[in-house]
Order: structure tokens, then sequence, then C-alpha cells
């Protein structure tokens, strides 16, 4: 038989979670460590836990500031340039080119110089600009650094951020790189759309370029240890600032950088060459994400040092226990109790005479008394035992005899049939025809209970032999009752016990008719159950059982007892015999309503009596 998936749990947690065959010994050799290295484990797991919760927090919130005031002083740093920009655009000698719809003869060569005059005075009186570029639809170009600029200012127009300059007059902060004739220099260059004063329509692109002299110095005031470091993303995900100069201008690697447009600021574990913990902060105004990174493992030495010293507590704490603990567990209590096994596997073997010596005053002590105690009470009741057995065989002996002379004292079954036979054809001869009747029905029913040793029959055969017993009792109560049969054909030929309707249907008129004046009615019915099998109900409209006598019975079919002497013996008989064949989940159940009716209800399986008779 395989054995259910949850006993399989359960015999694995007794044997290798709870060592249930193991010794004593290492029962408390396993528990008294699990007992020291849980709680050490657990406070170090929620200290480790804590702290790692801690340091991040600290980490973000210190980031944070640092970030807003870097935000802060690169926002005013930028608002000058704009201030710049609009000085540039609103210049007399600016407005005059910017009037300029196309290049015709009527094009004032001087109106160029006079506006790169202004340029280059504005690109002077600050250390931080580069360079300053006018590029208009119309093909002029203005450019502060002229000659000196190795990238031609007309290729600005392919660059990834021209078409996204907003077209309301707004700034645009990009990174770019100039190309000068020995180097290339890193900037950030502000961009503006340059309208016609006339027209409003847009006619060209203000760009200033702004090194990152002032930016580096605000940048290497931000303290993050000894590999932290700090920059810059525009608002389409490339770099504005980085320590590395190579990543300007690209866009960002880290794809849990690049979808950060919607939050204003918090903090992400990115975990690419190395795990690095980063906290963010987005400036609306210029429309940039500020950033500080730091090492997940500069984060950790504190940690790490916490984690040292919970593996030393756990391992001095093991160290004790067993050099202490498993010294006084072990003479205090396992080996009392080691003796105290060697003397029972001697009583086991008949050995009474010994005691255990005591040497305590607890538990174990007055387990060891206890047992001495009872090993003395053991051998003393042997011999009473014995002498009792001896008694006790003798009866039984005695009772068995006197069963036997019983059986032997009985009348003949076939006997007492032949008589019923001889009675049935004197009563013919003197033409009372009821007499004959009643001494046929019953040779009948003595006959069908002699006639085969199988222990069931059809439930039609049943019923034709429970009818006869019925019809015999109309002979004697005539009126007094009446019957009716429910049995649809379905079950008809199903198996049930033999001679088991007849004791319940005696009962109705041992306990209910003669009791009764008024008429009663007898309903044997059956059905089909769902769970393969069916029940036979005979109910009587009697008086009904007495409360105190149903539980009685009740309680006596649960235990399948029969010492209700010979009230309803014939329902236990019936009872006891379903179960013996079909099992403790078949049988017999009362219910009874005092003064309206009685319902007795068998239970069987189906069981198809022709399949039966052929096999």
């Amino acid at each position: 038989m395989m054995k259910k998936p949850w006993s399989k749990i359960v015999e694995f947690i007794e044997r290798y979670i709870l060592i249930k065959n193991q010794t004593l010994m290492a029962k408390l050799s396993v528990f008294s460590s699990i007992l020291v290295i849980l709680p050490v484990l657990s406070v170090g797991i929620i200290t480790y836990k804590y702290s790692t919760f801690e340091l991040e927090e600290e980490f973000t919130q210190s980031s944070q500031k640092i970030i807003e005031q870097v935000e802060l002083h690169v926002e005013y740093y930028l608002q000058d340039f704009e201030i710049t920009s609009l000085k540039i655009i609103n210049s007399p000698e600016m407005g005059s080119l910017l009037r300029i719809d196309k290049i015709g003869t009527e094009y004032d060569r001087t109106l160029t110089d006079h506006a790169l005059k202004v340029l280059k005075n504005s690109e002077y009186s600050r250390n931080d600009i580069s360079n300053i570029t006018v590029s208009l639809d119309n093909g002029i170009i203005i450019d502060s650094l002229r000659e000196r600029n190795y990238y031609p200012a007309i290729n600005i127009k392919d660059e990834y951020w021209y078409s996204s300059v907003p077209g309301n007059g707004m700034v645009m902060l990009v990174s770019r790189t100039l190309k000068l004739k020995d180097k290339e220099l890193p900037v950030i260059s502000l961009v503006r759309r340059l309208y016609n004063p006339h027209t409003l329509k847009p006619i060209g692109m203000l760009i200033i370029d702004i090194n990152f002299k002032r930016i580096e110095e605000i940048s290497q005031m931000v303290t993050l240890g000894e590999n932290g470091y700090f920059f810059i993303l525009d608002s389409e995900g490339h770099y504005v600032y980085h320590p590395n100069y190579l990543k300007l201008g690209n866009k960002v690697e880290f794809k849990e950088l690049a979808n950060l447009k919607s939050e204003k600021s918090g903090s992400v574990l990115i975990d690419e060459n190395r795990k690095e913990l980063v906290s963010y902060s987005l400036s609306p105004k210029l429309g940039w994400s500020f950033f500080t990174a730091a090492p997940y493992e500069d984060l950790r030495v504190g940690i790490q040092q916490i984690r040292t010293a919970i593996t030393w507590t756990i391992f001095i704490s093991l160290v004790f226990a067993y050099l202490v603990g498993f010294y006084s567990i072990s003479k205090s209590i396992v080996r009392p109790i080691h003796r105290l096994r060697s003397f029972m596997k001697e009583v086991e073997i008949g050995h009474l005479n010994g005691r255990v010596k005591v040497e305590s005053n607890d538990e174990i002590g007055q387990l060891t008394t206890g047992f001495n105690n009872t090993v003395e009470r053991l051998s003393n009741l042997l011999e009473e035992v014995y002498v009792s057995k001896l008694k006790e065989a003798e009866m039984i002996i005695n009772k068995t005899e006197t069963e036997l002379k019983m059986l032997q004292s009985q009348i003949n079954p076939h006997f007492l049939y032949n008589s019923l036979e001889t009675i049935r054809g004197m009563a013919l001869e003197e033409g009372r025809e009821n007499i004959a009747n009643i001494s046929s029905s019953l040779g009948k029913l003595l006959r069908y209970n002699l006639r085969n040793s199988l222990p069931t029959v059809s439930l039609r055969e049943e019923i034709k032999f429970c009818e006869m017993y019925l019809q015999i009792q109309m002979f004697r109560f005539e009126e007094r009752f009446e019957y009716l049969f429910d049995i649809p054909d379905a079950v008809m030929d199903f198996e049930v016990v033999k001679f088991s309707l007849q004791p319940i249907v005696e009962n109705c008129f041992m306990h209910s008719i003669g009791e009764s004046s008024e008429k009663i009615k007898i309903t044997i019915s059956a059905q089909l159950l769902p769970d393969s099998s069916f029940e036979i109900r005979i109910t009587d409209t009697g008086v009904g059982i007495q409360e105190e006598v149903l539980k009685e019975l009740t309680e006596k079919l649960k235990e399948n007892s029969t010492s209700l002497g010979g009230q309803h013996i014939g329902i236990m008989n019936v009872h006891q015999r379903i179960r013996y064949l079909y099992g403790s989940e078949y049988g017999i159940t009362i219910n009874s309503t005092r003064g309206i009716e009685t319902k007795v209800t068998i239970h069987l399986p189906i069981v198809d009596g022709k399949e039966v008779k052929k096999a």
C-alpha cells in the first residue's frame, strides 16, 4: 500500500528535523545548538538588514542634499547665460541682421561685422564662454572663433538636438564638442531660436558654447567617498557632464537611468560592471537630471564588520555550549537515563529482582523511583495474574460445554418444518384454510432460512419472504396495520444480507402495534445514493422509541455491541452481519420521533445479485 503524501511529510519531519530515532545525547546537542544559533543569527540578520537599509537611506539623503545644492548653483549659473543670450538678440546690431530675409544686392556687409563685434564683446565679458555662433536660414553664419573653429558651423543643423530646439523662444541646453586646431573642447551649448522682429518667423539659431570650467569647480565640491562621482543627463538621456569626457553627448548606457523622466527624485541600484547606488534629482527649469553614484561595496564596510562580529559571537557561544553545557547535561540527564534503559532491558527478559539506584530528586529521579515501584508491583501481580488466568480458562471451558449442551437440546429445524407441513395438511382436511396458509407461510420462511448457506440474497427474494411474514401477521392483527412496498426495479437485483428485513419489520409489531390502538402504516422503500451505494428504509407510524432507549441503541450500534439482551437483538444481529460483510461504513441507523414515527435505514453497497450468482 502506498503511503499518502502527508504521511511522507510527517515521516520526513520526524526523521530529519525532530531526529526521532537518534540518541538523547544527539538530540540535546542538536537542539541546544539550534537554541544558541537561531537567536544570535536572527539578531545578526535583522541588524545586518537594518544597517544596510539605514546606510542606504543615509547615503540617499546626503546625496539628495548635495544634488539640490549643485542643482541650485548650476541653475543660477546658466541663468546668467540666458540673460547674455537676450542681450545679444536685443542688441541693435543683431536686430538689423535679423531683419534680412535673404541675401540680395541691398545686403550691407557691415551688418555681419557689427554683429560679430557684439558676439566678441559678449565672449570677452566672460572667461567661461568658448564660442558664440549665429546661424541664419538665409545662409549667413557668424562664428566668434572664425578660422580657429575646425568644425563647420553649417554642420550644426545635422546634430541630434537641432530639430528639438523649442519653437517658443525658450532656451535648450545640450552637450557638444568644439574642434579646435590642436584639441577638442567639450562644452555645454545654450541654444535659442532667432526670429525676424517684423514677421516673427524663425530665421535661425543662436548657440553659446560654455566650457566646463565652472561646472567642474561645482562638481569637485561634491564629496562621495573615494570612488563616488557626479554626472548630469539632459532631457533625452545624453550626458551633459561626466568626469569621463569621452561620454559627453553620448546616450546613457544604464537602462535604469534612461526612464526617469516622470520621477522628480529618488535612488536606484544599478548592477552592470559593478554594483552602484545612484541618487538623482530632476531640474524642471533646465530639463536636466543630476546624479550622484557610489560603489555599493563602499557602503558595506561597516556591514562587513557587523557580519564578522556576529560570526565570532556564534562560534564562541557554540564552544561555550559544548564545553560547559553538554558536560552538565551528560552528567545530570543522559547518564541516569542510560542506567534506567539498561535496567529496563533486564526487566524485558524477566529479571525483576534488581532495582535502579536513585541519585536525585528531580524528574528523572522521580521517574526512576516510579519505575522501581512498578517493577515491584509487577513482580507481585505476576502470580495473581497467573492464578486468575487459570480460573478464567476453566470458566470459559465450562461455558462452552454449557452452550454445546443447549445447542444439542434445541429442536431440529427440519423436524419443525415437517411438523408445520403436517399441521397444514390437517388444517386442509378440516377446511381451515387460514390455519393452512399460516402453516404454509411459516414453513416457507423456515425453508428459506435453511435452504442455502450463502449470507446474501437479492433484494427481490428478501422482499418476497418479508411480504410473506407480513401476511402471517395480517392473520393476527387483521385491520390494525397496513403495509406498502416502494422499491424501484433498478435496485431489485442488488445484493442484501439474508434475513435482514424480517427482524426489523418484526420490531414494528413488538414495539408499535402492541402499544397503539390506532392503525399503523409500515412502508418499505429504497433509493440509490451517489456514492455507489443504496438505502432501504423501514418506516412505521407507531408510538416511536423512548429517547433514552433510542440513545442507548444508537450507542450500541456505533460500538457494534450486542449487550442489549433480548431487546432489539434482531436489529443488532443484522447490523453486525452487514458490517462483517461490507465494512464499518455500512450498517443500520435509527431515527424516531415519539408519537409520530420510527425510521430504520439500512445502508448497503451496490452489488448485483445476478453477477454474484454467475460468479
